[in-house]
């Protein structure tokens, strides 16, 4: 089944081409049928990337999904264009009083800074707070895991010695859990930060649940809530070219950056990277959708 986008949406050409399939508002309502609706908070600077990555993962499952996109109030993106944020983007203001069946909160590339130093923190817990009663579940991407973990249960975040950035190999600690279901017990997964957040804490929290870990990245996939909130510090949806775009422009920026572990053939930047964790990534949001938000979410929400 399809998802339902803007028909204009730049991303929809993207994905027709990879045969994912999409529909536009004139033939979604058409079909007398219960859709869900996901809501995306992209706090990530290239918009219209973030996106594409989602809406790939999205539109793989035999439901059919309405995608609405939200911005930040409180902050201005600089590297999307106002009248992409105009036509696609709409603010918390305009759809607080709205039930979803589920929610994404991307990350956002300022790890670096404290919460409470982020200029649009107090915006964004307020929509974490709306979340709790107002969406089925909610998936918090990389820094977004991180703020979610600090916001709602209290788990602090540290600074790395060096940038996490590579592809690291994950085990899954617990195959009971249906957002793992299918997955090998060891599997790949893509990661890009420069914080952490401490396991044992995780471990103290009696309402989390740690899903999957890697020996080298840390803490992977969190549960919280029978899958109300879920966690995941890396980026399974992000392409096979993401992490050499983003080694390039931080070795254009000057900075003192090593190249991503485990990425490259041969760990040579010059190499074409292979997407290894595609399938479990599909896995991951298609387990999501069923199992947290379709199988959980009331058919009507009055």
């Amino acid at each position: 089944m399809p998802i339902k986008i803007p028909k204009l949406l730049p991303a929809r050409e993207i994905l027709e081409e990879e045969n994912i399939f999409v529909m536009d508002d004139y033939r979604a309502n058409t079909q007398d049928i219960r859709p869900l609706n996901i809501l995306i908070l992209n706090l990530m600077p290239e918009k219209e990337k973030t996106e594409a990555q989602l809406l790939r993962l999205l539109g793989n499952t035999p439901l059919q999904v309405n995608i609405s996109f939200l911005k930040t109030a409180t902050h201005e993106s600089k590297n999307t264009s106002p009248m992409h944020l105009e036509q696609f983007y709409t603010t918390f203001s305009e759809i607080k009083h709205r039930k979803y069946d589920g929610m994404i909160i991307t990350g956002a590339p300022i790890e670096l800074l404290p919460f409470e130093q982020v200029n649009y923190w107090e915006e964004l817990t307020e929509i974490m707070d709306w979340t709790t009663k107002n969406v089925t579940s909610t998936l918090h991407i990389c820094w977004g895991a991180q703020a979610a973990l600090y916001h709602h249960f209290g788990i602090r975040k540290y600074e790395l010695s060096s940038k996490c950035s590579g592809v690291f190999m994950h085990q899954v600690l617990d195959h009971s859990e249906t957002l793992l279901r299918g997955f090998d017990d060891i599997f790949l997964a893509p990661h890009s930060r420069n914080t952490d957040v401490y396991i044992e804490e995780l471990q103290n929290q009696p309402t989390l649940k740690l899903l999957s870990y890697s020996e080298e990245a840390g803490p992977f996939i969190i549960c919280a809530n029978n899958g109300k909130q879920i966690m995941i510090t890396g980026h399974l949806e992000y392409e096979a070219s993401t992490l050499a775009e983003e080694y390039r422009r931080d070795v254009t920026k000057g900075l003192d950056i090593q190249v991503p572990e485990h990425y490259f053939p041969n760990d040579d930047p010059t190499k074409k990277p292979l997407n290894t964790w595609r399938s479990h990534a599909h896995l991951l949001f298609s387990n999501w959708l069923n199992y947290y938000v379709y199988q959980e979410t009331p058919f009507e929400w009055d």
